[in-house]
């Protein structure tokens, strides 16, 4: 896996339409936890919710060729499945495809309630 020096330049190495999804999830963070820290984990951007938080509680984002991957944790998949009747979904990971508009509001409920379970 290559080495990245910064988001920007990860977010540069992907296909546009994931560059641009990439782009709006790094917005939606910034606008529903203003104090998240981007980071790094397993080699792809991360944002820690609370300071100095281990890679198991980070929310993780990573770009393919075909979709980006969110990774909010097993347990907020688990919170709103039925809500993500629409994505391909496996244990921690939610797949959105490239053809897919993101759903902000409900990514925006997810990085909440993984917040706020951490904050506890």
């Amino acid at each position: 896996m290559k080495k990245y020096q910064s988001w920007d330049e990860y977010f540069d190495d992907q296909p546009p339409r994931g560059k641009e999804m990439l782009q709006e999830l790094r917005q939606i963070f910034r606008e529903t936890i203003p104090s998240a820290t981007e980071s790094w984990g397993y080699g792809v951007p991360a944002y820690e919710l609370v300071p100095n938080a281990k890679n198991d509680k980070k929310i993780m984002i990573a770009g393919f060729k075909n979709h980006i991957g969110f990774y909010p944790t097993p347990q907020t998949i688990e919170a709103f499945i039925d809500e993500l009747k629409d994505y391909k979904l496996s244990k921690g990971t939610i797949q959105f495809q490239h053809s897919q508009e993101l759903p902000k509001e409900l990514i925006k409920k997810m990085i909440l309630h993984r917040y706020h379970d951490q904050a506890k």
